[in-house]
């Protein structure tokens, strides 16, 4: 149906007409039947003679319209005058005894005719919905003219028919080719904003990549396209809150054809009250006698054309109304603040598709009445999947094969590492590369891992810092069985993946983010099936060990660390449950004392209480229970004095005490027998006891940043020493009896206050000159041959 715009703007564009449902263009029409009344009516009046107007014979009664009894008709007097007081009289009786809606009835229904215009296009040009309607229209217009939009129905459609080739190959293929064709062809009826591409780039991407997800006939988007339909989105999502606030645009169109049904029952009341009163005779005084007689019959002679347009008039007012009375009940008959895409989900597969309400809803459903697709193609730009595809599309336009190759490093593991930041996704080429190992994802956000990573047969380590990723059942399904280590940083709670308690296979999980906050406890999934976990590192601030892993995984987790990051972990009572624990890391918990419940940890090879708060370790003397444990770490701490009963660890081959205030060494400490690795640096020591040369297994002695200003020569008789620190202490000099140490590969002695080296050194024939750190002045002081053989 063609709208009254169109015919008044002879053709142009005009985007308001899809916001005008069939009833508002039959609206128009009658609009326009009656600007042709007015024009109809104008016309008579400019061309007829309207009144004709004789006086009255003497002796008739122009009141009763009979004759006086004195006289009779055949005795009156025929009254004739010149045609010039003819014309005088018609005029005067035409302005003063003529009932004047007869006299401007073509001038009233053209000012009807305005009202009714008007008060019909109020709402397009009133500034509290103008801008609203004008920002709608925009928008649609560039939905209607983007290739994404094309390309998403296109991809739709054809999972569609893949769904049903099984059933029915060739009515899907009809159905799907029927979309595609309305989808590709259709025509907006929007001013359109175009964009240039060269065809030779459109060509190409076609040939390359086969069409749009193997569809020949949908080209394939460019950059710039690309770029656009994002920015669509943004703007789409921003006016949809801004609509979704409130409802004058329904409220303002619901009053106005109120007003509009008001104004016809005014109307049609008075026209019809009027009609009838419009006289074919019309009985004219003229007190004045400008012509000689004083009274006159006139002959109103459109008072039939004028009467029956009338009624017409009302007729067509009368269907105005009408239109106006299915309006309103269209209106609140059904719901035009809420509006559903269910139809549109069910038909297209778009699931997340979201339901609007209030303003947005009421142009939706205004454009529903106009072409049912153009909703549709909205649609598109509603659609977080659809939105996800676009950024994927973009980011394989940006993140090419050779780009992601480039990246690709090995890592400290000597494994083969891709690290991604700040993408909006994960581009398609990186499951191509076939050869990585680790992937590391940081900082992105609403994404999907697909069934791509299947191709990555070498992955066994996803790293996830503070991301927000899905995964799809084909694709966990890979990673249950090929993932074996995974980090996750995290900065609240929904970054934590569910998924992830799902890979039965994983053997190593690392966890970065505070658990503890002010306002609540976020608590762990289920572990139960994390059946072959063996190592789990918690780096938070929780103030106990969270229940879900004492509970599903303690049986069989071989390696505990809790990086507490000087939060005081106050219970540790269900570290018991750890029975069969190999390594125990109580980092940064504030600890004072030496909990007493890892004391039942009879299989722990390895204790960590690195950086707490332990003043004393006497409890150190329940640790001959652990007939296992090789590795004990007490650095950064604040540790005074090492109890005798140190030398019940006998197990223990590496010891950690530095950085703490220790300032003198027990003899006890040298009845470690096995000990091989010794760190004492940053400390208060004075004096190495003599008691050293017991350790006959020490291959590693740091000793650095202490007060030790003489070497004793017991300690040369350690001659498996490999590595000797003992920069920055107060060393006058090194004894020559270092030559006995013919082990040694690293010696720090820089920092003291050496005056020469021994020419000795140049014994210890494993020791060259880049792990030999001293001064250079103090270098200078061995003979030339000793410097040379260092050099060598």
């Amino acid at each position: 149906m063609i709208a009254i715009d169109e015919i008044i703007s002879h053709g142009e564009d005009n985007p308001f007409r899809i916001l005008k449902p069939w009833w508002d263009v039959f609206a128009e029409y009658l609009i326009i039947f009656m600007i042709m009344i007015s024009v109809f009516a104008g016309t008579l009046q400019m061309w007829s003679s309207e009144i004709i107007c004789i006086p009255v014979p003497e002796g008739f009664n122009a009141t009763t319209m009979t004759w006086n009894s004195s006289r009779n008709q055949q005795d009156a007097t025929i009254n004739r005058m010149d045609r010039q007081q003819y014309d005088l009289i018609d005029q005067w009786c035409y302005d003063n005894a003529i009932l004047w809606y007869s006299k401007y009835f073509a001038y009233i229904i053209l000012i009807h005719t305005l009202i009714f215009l008007v008060s019909s296009h109020f709402w397009f040009k009133f500034p509290g919905t103008s801008s609203k309607i004008e920002h709608f229209i925009n928008i649609l217009g560039k939905c209607l003219d983007s290739p994404w939009t094309t390309k998403s129905l296109s991809t739709v459609y054809e999972d569609i028919q893949k769904k049903e080739e099984g059933s029915s190959r060739s009515e899907s293929a009809v159905y799907s080719s029927s979309i595609q064709s309305s989808a590709s062809a259709f025509s907006s009826p929007l001013p359109r904003e175009r964009t240039s591409i060269a065809p030779e780039n459109v060509e190409s991407n076609v040939q390359k990549n086969g069409g749009v997800f193997g569809n020949p006939t949908a080209r394939m988007l460019d950059k710039l396209e690309c770029e656009q339909a994002k920015a669509l989105f943004e703007k789409v999502k921003k006016f949809r809150l801004y609509t979704e606030k409130g409802d004058i645009l329904y409220k303002m169109y619901t009053r106005q054809t109120m007003l509009r049904l008001f104004q016809g029952f005014i109307i049609t009341t008075y026209v019809w009250v009027l009609s009838p009163n419009i006289l074919y005779i019309v009985h004219c005084i003229d007190d004045v006698q400008v012509t000689g007689f004083r009274e006159f019959f006139c002959i109103h002679a459109l008072r039939r054309m004028y009467t029956m347009l009338s009624y017409v008039y009302i007729a067509v007012i009368c269907l105005y109304m009408c239109t106006c009375i299915y309006t309103l009940y269209w209106i609140y008959f059904y719901k035009l603040k809420d509006y559903s895409f269910e139809k549109v989900r069910d038909e297209t597969g778009i699931n997340d598709i979201p339901d609007v309400t209030k303003d947005f809803a009421f142009l939706l459903h205004l454009i529903d009445q106009y072409d049912k697709l153009y909703a549709r193609k909205f649609a598109v730009f509603l659609s977080d999947v659809s939105e996800n595809k676009l950024r994927q599309l973009n980011l394989n336009y940006e993140w090419s094969t050779e780009k992601l190759e480039m990246r690709i490093v090995t890592n400290t593991d000597q494994k083969k590492e891709l690290h991604l930041f700040m993408l909006p996704g994960i581009p398609n080429s990186t499951y191509e590369m076939v050869q990585l190992e680790v992937l590391k994802l940081e900082l992105i956000n609403d994404i999907s891992i697909g069934q791509g990573i299947s191709q990555l047969k070498s992955l066994n380590e996803l790293w996830l810092y503070n991301c927000t990723i899905k995964v799809e059942n084909k694709a966990l399904v890979f990673l249950k069985v090929n993932l074996l280590i995974m980090r996750v940083k995290f900065s609240k709670i929904e970054e934590i993946p569910q998924w992830m308690y799902n890979l039965s296979n994983l053997k190593e999980l690392h966890l970065e983010g505070d658990l503890q906050t002010d306002s609540r406890t976020c608590v762990l999934q289920s572990m139960r099936d994390l059946e072959r976990l063996q190592l789990l590192h918690l780096k938070t601030n929780v103030i106990k060990v969270p229940l879900t892993i004492t509970t599903d995984i303690a049986q069989h987790l071989l390696h505990l660390t809790i990086n507490n990051q000087g939060t005081k972990l106050l219970s540790l009572n269900s570290v018991k449950k750890f029975y069969v624990l190999a390594t125990l890391k109580l980092i940064s918990c504030n600890l004072e004392r030496i909990p007493s419940a890892i004391f039942s940890l009879s299989h722990l090879t390895e204790l960590d209480l690195k950086d707490n708060n332990l003043k004393s370790i006497e409890e150190i003397a329940s640790f001959q229970h652990f007939c296992k444990l090789r590795i004990l770490k007490l650095h950064y701490n604040s540790i005074v004095d090492i109890p005798l009963y140190i030398a019940k660890v006998a197990s223990v081959e590496m010891l950690y005490l530095n950085k703490n205030k220790i300032s003198e060494l027990p003899p006890h400490l040298f009845k470690l027998s096995k000990l091989f690795h010794l760190e004492l640096g940053f400390n208060c020591i004075k004096e190495i006891p003599a008691e050293i040369e017991e350790l006959e297994e020490l291959q590693y002695l740091g000793i650095d940043n202490n007060s030790i200003t003489k070497l004793p020569q017991e300690l040369f008789k350690c001659t498996k020493l490999r590595v000797l620190i003992l920069s920055h202490n107060l060393l006058t000099q090194i004894p020559p009896n270092i030559e006995k140490l013919t082990h040694l590969r690293q010696l720090e002695i820089a920092g003291n206050q050496l005056s020469e080296l021994p020419p000795e050194l140049g014994n210890c024939a494993c020791l060259k000159r880049e792990h030999f750190l001293v001064e250079e002045e103090y270098f200078n002081t061995l003979p030339h041959t000793v410097r040379e053989g260092f050099v060598k």
